[in-house]
């Protein structure tokens, strides 16, 4: 056993690790903290693979962009911060659907390698990754675009309780609640 495997095994102890503790914590902002520690786990799990475009994309993408959108979607919605009791709900199910899929995912892939050695192609430059990315992939990149920007102005609209109001509601009419998203009574 090299020390890139183990390497590999730390880091996927610690991927593992911390994606379980994503789904089992009842704090919301720790999820969103405990993912990117689970993302950089995997991001340095490129970096011992020797790839290091991927890695850093890695890092940029989701753990820059998507854990930021995030947690400014939770701060924007106001959603709670502390532990939920609303959250508290029995976790066997999804511990038997996780460990079924799991052991279903690790069978096939023992059947399909059967402990083999995979030849592995030549390593990929920077420029040729681009040039399929901008050749071959160009719609599912603007397509992703569209659905980030989605995003953004439905955080914004649900940030904003004087959108969707009336102009009598606005007024300051009697019964109108604010945490009702702009609806009145």
């Amino acid at each position: 056993m090299t020390a890139a495997d183990v390497l590999l095994l730390a880091l996927g102890a610690v991927t593992v690790g911390s994606g379980a503790l994503v789904v089992a914590t009842r704090h919301l902002v720790r999820a969103g903290l405990y993912l990117v520690v689970c993302l950089g786990a995997v991001a340095g799990m490129y970096l011992v693979l020797t790839a290091e475009l991927v890695a850093w994309v890695q890092v940029l993408i989701y753990v820059g962009a998507v854990v930021v959108l995030l947690l400014f979607a939770v701060m924007l919605t106001r959603a709670p911060i502390g532990a939920s009791d609303d959250l508290d709900r029995p976790g066997w199910p999804a511990a038997l659907i996780g460990g079924g899929t799991g052991l279903g995912l690790a069978a096939l892939l023992v059947d399909a390698y059967r402990w083999s050695a995979v030849e592995l192609p030549a390593a990929g430059t920077a420029d040729r990754i681009g040039d399929q990315i901008f050749r071959s992939w160009v719609l599912p990149f603007e397509v992703l675009s569209v659905l980030l920007l989605a995003a953004l102005v439905g955080a914004i609209i649900l940030s904003r309780p004087d959108i969707g109001r009336s102009p009598a509601d606005r007024a300051g009419r009697p019964g109108f609640r604010a945490g009702e998203g702009g609806r009145s009574r």
